[in-house]
């Protein structure tokens, strides 16, 4: 789609999550609407997303975003995400995810952790203070506009595009704005798939012949195509600075507070790009040698938000729940910490009225179920005034606790909310 992009009939777009918040358009001739913004069309990817889950409903989501997006790109999201058609949606830094996935699994439950977070479109460095596995970020540093594109767009331009220029005549691609924009963009995907294929070897081919990749004519007519293999030392060369500036940033969080390297006790690895060993040996020699590679800095962020989702209580429309209850509903109050570094935690429980309506019982009795088997509570007595019950937590993992009721008659009562997690382990 991206090699066949001419104005004004574009048929694929890139990298507009940086432009959130924007006045920027996207035009396309092949849609139903002549112009598209960029939180419409991060809208269709949330919809594409949404339509992977076929046995629910899905309409809540949390999404994570940079550290340094500001009010206006937060704003944009959110408005992407009620586009998409989700009727609640939750905002979570990235580098707090991070961490929320990290400090689960690390045995290091003190010190100062860096978070190395570098995305596909953005990066993001954050200092973490952890105290008896309590997290706090107290200071974040980054630029919206540096990530794995801009790695490959190094690499097309200081080792394919030069290549090219060898073997092809494309003197109009370099006077022809929107030619060698669809150029570049094509030749992105070859760039990615040879950087991430120099993680883990010496060399990279890349060949458009064993490839379904039409990258146009050149100016004589001839079909474009790429035969290529590059190394490490040819990477390094064009993805160098990139990686240096991200390692500039690192260093001004840390002067800014006061610290170095040693003063780290981990830096925690987040992005695609982190598997690289290039920026792996850059941190180790320029800002501590305490790397950590214990976490899939892939899925790293993906987990937090994961973690953080079971804490949160959707939204609830009463009449709706009302609707669908099998018989009477009774609606309850329930407050706990959603996530915690100690054995146990007490649960507040209360009967709602307000909500409940008719009917509302003036006592029931709770019973909490931890939903691995292993622990429930006593039956306690439960009104509108509320009562306490303790709820004792597995270690290093979210726990989700069922929540039984029963009326005088010791029938079950229909209730909501049935169920809630607290996270042990870690405490943001």
């Amino acid at each position: 789609a991206l090699s066949k992009n001419e104005p004004p009939k574009e048929c694929g777009y890139l990298e507009f999550k940086r432009e959130m918040g924007s006045d920027k358009k996207y035009s396309n001739e092949n849609m139903p609407k002549d112009s598209y913004s960029p939180e419409e069309l991060s809208a269709e990817v949330l919809k594409e997303l949404k339509s992977l889950i076929n046995d629910e409903t899905v309409k809540s989501v949390v999404i994570t975003v940079p550290a340094m997006f500001t009010a206006i790109q937060k704003d944009a999201t959110m408005k992407a995400a009620h586009i998409a058609g989700f009727k609640q949606c939750e905002l979570l830094q990235e580098p707090i995810a991070a961490c929320m996935a990290y400090g689960l699994s690390s045995e290091k439950k003190d010190g100062k952790w860096l978070v190395f977070d570098f995305g596909g479109g953005t990066f993001d460095a954050a200092l973490v203070k952890v105290e008896d596995g309590i997290l706090t970020v107290f200071d974040t540093e980054g630029d919206n506009y540096l990530g794995g594109k801009n790695l490959d767009e190094a690499v097309v331009n200081k080792i394919l595009m030069p290549s090219l220029k060898e073997d092809y005549a494309l003197s109009s691609y370099e006077t022809t704005e929107w030619k060698k924009k669809a150029l570049i963009d094509a030749l992105k995907g070859p760039a990615e798939e040879m950087r991430i294929a120099l993680s883990f070897a010496d060399s990279a081919d890349y060949s458009t012949y064993d490839r379904n990749l039409n990258l146009g004519q050149d100016d004589n007519g001839e079909e474009i195509d790429l035969e290529i293999t590059i190394n490490k030392d040819q990477l390094i060369d064009a993805v160098g600075e990139q990686y240096k500036k991200a390692v500039g940033i690192c260093k001004k969080l840390l002067e800014r507070n006061g610290l170095t390297g040693k003063d780290l006790s981990s830096l925690i690895l987040v992005g695609g790009p982190t598997y690289s060993p290039i920026i792996r040996d850059m941190l180790k020699a320029e800002i501590t040698a305490n790397v950590d590679t214990s976490i899939n800095p892939m899925t790293a962020v993906a987990r937090g938000a994961a973690l953080y989702a079971s804490t949160i209580d959707a939204n609830i429309n009463e009449a709706e729940i009302k609707k669908e209850a099998k018989s009477e509903i009774v609606f309850l109050q329930v407050g706990y910490e959603s996530t915690s570094v100690e054995s146990s935690e007490w649960v507040s429980i209360s009967i709602d009225k307000e909500k409940t309506g008719n009917n509302c019982p003036n006592e029931l009795s709770i019973e909490l179920q931890r939903a691995d088997g292993a622990w429930r509570s006593d039956r306690t007595q439960v009104d509108a005034s509320g009562n306490v019950i303790e709820a004792f937590l597995l270690e290093g993992k979210p726990n989700t606790f069922k929540v039984k009721a029963y009326n005088q008659q010791g029938n079950a009562v229909e209730i909501f909310p049935s169920e809630f997690t607290i996270i042990q382990g870690v405490k943001v």
